[in-house]
Order: structure tokens, then sequence, then C-alpha cells
């Protein structure tokens, strides 16, 4: 999302320059392609087997409903301060988004493997 933001904001900040706004696609490209596998694998993760499909039906239907009051509201936005102010607001909150989760979200760690055990140094059996 941080990776978003920035793209997002180069863009604001490129003034239409063609250059400036192709390389802005570019890493708004590579953010994107970095945040949706890890939502959907994290949306995933946090329920079980049964219930996946209907929770991640009810994710998508969510995150396509934001894309549709998105673009409404920032082209309100874009007809009132202009394109860049829209896209420099959309930059901010996705910025505000990358930063909730990079301190809110708690840490999933693993548990550390178990140490092997040593084997015996006496052979279990012996012979007579």
């Amino acid at each position: 999302m941080l990776l978003q933001a920035a793209a997002l904001a180069a863009l604001a900040l490129s003034a239409g320059a063609v250059s400036a706004a192709a390389a802005a696609a570019v890493v708004l490209g590579v953010g994107t392609a970095l945040v949706y596998p890890t939502l959907i694998a994290a949306v995933s993760d946090a329920v079980t087997p049964v219930a996946r499909a209907s929770i991640v039906g009810v994710y998508r239907f969510w995150r396509d409903m934001g894309y549709v009051a998105g673009a409404l509201i920032a082209g309100v936005i874009a007809d009132t301060l202009g394109f860049g102010a829209a896209i420099a607001i959309v930059a901010a909150l996705s910025a505000i988004s990358g930063l909730w989760v990079l301190f809110d979200m708690p840490a999933r760690r693993t548990p550390a493997p178990a140490p092997a055990s040593n084997p015996p140094a006496t052979p279990a059996h012996t012979t007579a």
C-alpha cells in the first residue's frame, strides 16, 4: 500500500509529464501486484476452509463496492479541486491504510521448530 501511495503521489506531482506519469504507472502496477494476492491470502488465512469461499466472496463484494464508491467520490473531487488533488487524496488514503496495517496489524510468527533430539549413545538393542 505504501508503494502504491508513493506511485500515486508521484503521479499527482507529474503535472502531466508523460515520462513521469508512465514511471509512476509502472510503480503503481508493481504495488498493486503485491497488494492483491496478499489481501486475498490474508482473508483466506483468517477463516476455516469451510467458510473460505463465502468469506472471500464477501471480501470481493466490498472491495468492488469500494471501486464504485471511490470512483464516484474521486470524480466529484476531480471536478471540484482538479485531477491532481483527487489523485493526491487517494495517495494519502493509501498511505494511511498502509501505515495503519504496518503499526496496528499484529505480527504472525510461526513457532520455531523443536530442536532435534540427539540419538542415544548406545544402541537400543543388544545382541548376546
